[in-house]
């Protein structure tokens, strides 16, 4: 537990100090994006529901929010909260229709779904078609603080992360966290104790999904636009290879795999710029171009040698340290003891 508490007080001096070292928009697109694996994992990794549809939250709530906030004139606070509201909709909705199937049958069920929207948000006049939500404004928080300046953004962002994964490690932690424990680990079973498991499964579902809103508003409002791309099924991949590389099942391995992941899409091309400039050879100047390719190799290696990610392979090697053996001291004492018994 002191470890726990030692790593968390480490990583949240690090986020606040990061925006004087990093350019704060990256950051702030990460722990968007983090928050959004986190959500997926909430429902995966401690329930057990593959879900293929979760683009439509992340999407979806980013649509409502730039429309309430550059259309309709609303404060910053109340266009996220009509996200997230939309985001719990669709996913009761969609809950409602998937929750009663299992396995791939579920999967597909949120798959459609999804894709169903993305196609009504390609068709309605206010989505802006295949340019988008364009010029979505940040406005002010309490009406008070300007979040036009990145830094002080980058604040309100991290806090509203912070809110939400204080608000899974609850739900992990809690008698109605166990319930979803025992759903992914025997269904069955718990259903012979008595529990409503599909009414348990609704409930995490429609709580992942208003989460998933929530990253997809901030990050509406943090770049100032939003696209179909947010709303396809591509997008619901991604964010299974971000829990997957991180650690499915553990608190801190969607961070981790958020952090990979976008890092390899914003920095990549730098880097290929880099090595062709450093060796000369203009080869280099394509891997930016490779994204997918890197990626997808990065999660074959994951499924093939590294089934628990990054976290969860760490997690492992700690918990597999022998412990320190008994002193010369101690030993003596010991023997000197069961001698005199």
């Amino acid at each position: 537990m002191n470890r726990n508490i030692a790593f968390a007080a480490g990583a949240l001096v690090l986020a606040i100090a990061a925006p004087f070292i990093v350019y704060p928009v990256f950051l702030m697109k990460v722990l968007c994006f983090a928050l959004f694996a986190c959500a997926f994992n909430l429902l995966i990794g401690y329930t057990g529901l593959l879900s293929f549809g979760h683009a439509a939250f992340f999407g979806g709530a980013g649509y409502i929010t730039g429309h309430t906030l550059k259309v309709m004139g609303w404060p910053f606070e109340l266009g996220l909260v009509a996200g997230v509201i939309a985001a719990a909709l669709i996913g009761l909705l969609m809950g409602l229709l998937a929750i009663r199937r299992q396995g791939i049958y579920f999967t597909m069920i949120t798959l459609a779904l999804a894709q169903m929207l993305f196609f009504v948000c390609l068709q309605v006049p206010y989505t802006g078609g295949e340019d988008g939500l364009q010029g979505v404004p940040r406005g002010q928080l309490l009406g008070m603080i300007d979040l036009r300046n990145d830094l002080t953004m980058y604040y309100v962002v991290l806090a509203i992360f912070i809110a939400g994964f204080a608000l899974i490690l609850r739900t992990v932690h809690s008698p109605f966290g166990q319930v979803l424990k025992a759903v992914k680990e025997n269904e069955p079973r718990a259903i012979s104790l008595g529990y409503d498991t599909d009414r348990y499964k609704l409930m995490a579902f429609v709580l992942s999904a208003s989460l998933a809103g929530l990253a997809g508003a901030t990050k509406t409002v943090v770049l100032g636009f939003e696209t179909l791309t947010d709303v396809h099924w591509t997008m619901s991949g991604l964010v299974v290879l971000m829990t997957l590389v991180g650690g499915l099942g553990t608190l801190a391995g969607p961070v981790v795999g958020a952090i990979v992941i976008i890092a390899l899409e914003n920095k990549l091309g730098d880097f290929g710029n880099w090595m062709a400039s450093t060796t000369g050879i203009d080869w280099f100047r394509s891997i930016g171009e490779s994204v997918t390719i890197v990626t997808g190799f990065i999660f074959i290696v994951c499924v093939l040698a590294f089934r628990r990610g990054i976290v969860g392979e760490l997690a492992e090697l700690f918990r597999r340290r022998p412990r320190e053996p008994l002193s010369h001291g101690a030993d003596s004492g010991a023997g000197t003891t069961l001698a005199t018994k």
